[in-house]
């Protein structure tokens, strides 16, 4: 599957950190903006499918900047800012941003208007399908096919074969897995991670895909 491009304007190195670690760790691929005196040029290349904007920048502000991506781009562009008046937000809307969102953010808010404006954008991939060798994860119908045979996945083994498929052949920690399950409101904690493996692992094998999860000892999971 391709996923979603984020690009983050932020002149805050830790905010601009945070957030790609959210976002990073959500699905989506990011890219932090680091040279101020060109950012429609970097949007211009890199084509990103949505944008998180602040208004306080370097050189031209947010509203400024907004208004020029207009004049190129229909990207959906959300602000994320610390300026929090009503002409603030009014500013926003008047120059074109789909979103206006305040710090400190609550990042549920946040992950939920980043998906609703995607698949409001591009509903076209909203069906779209990730595939790891013969194995195929369908993220709509929430199952995974292998030569030629389906399996049905709960809400909550569809996100950790998710978050594997995203991470292939990387070794993905426990603890960031929990963190990932946890940022999208699946409570699980470390038993519960190992038992949701093992179903899926039951799963797989029922349909002859066996050996796929692997286990990386005080490491944590691969595929």
């Amino acid at each position: 599957m391709k996923l979603s491009k984020i690009m983050i304007i932020e002149d805050d190195p830790v905010i601009q950190g945070e957030l790609q670690t959210l976002l990073n760790g959500n699905g989506y691929t990011t890219l932090g903006v680091r040279n101020f005196s060109a950012v429609t040029e970097q949007i211009q290349d890199e084509k990103p499918h949505l944008i998180l904007l602040d208004i306080k920048l370097p050189g031209e502000n947010g509203f400024a900047l907004c208004s020029k991506i207009r004049t190129f781009s229909e990207v959906p562009i959300i602000f994320v800012t610390s300026c929090n008046t009503d002409m603030d937000e009014l500013n926003s809307i008047m120059l074109g941003g789909d979103a206006f969102i305040t710090k400190p953010y609550n990042t549920a808010i946040l992950l939920a208007k980043i998906a609703s404006l995607l698949k409001k954008t591009y509903p076209a991939q909203q069906r779209e399908k990730i595939v790891y060798g013969d194995a195929v994860l369908h993220l709509e119908s929430s199952s995974l096919d292998y030569n030629g045979r389906s399996v049905e996945l709960t809400k909550n083994e569809l996100k950790i074969l998710y978050y594997l498929f995203k991470n292939g052949g990387k070794i993905c920690s426990r603890g960031d897995m929990i963190e990932y399950l946890w940022d999208n409101q699946l409570y699980v904690d470390d038993n519960a991670l190992s038992v949701n493996i093992n179903r899926i692992r039951e799963k797989l094998a029922g349909i002859g895909l066996t050996d796929f999860i692997k286990t990386k000892h005080r490491q944590g999971y691969t595929i």
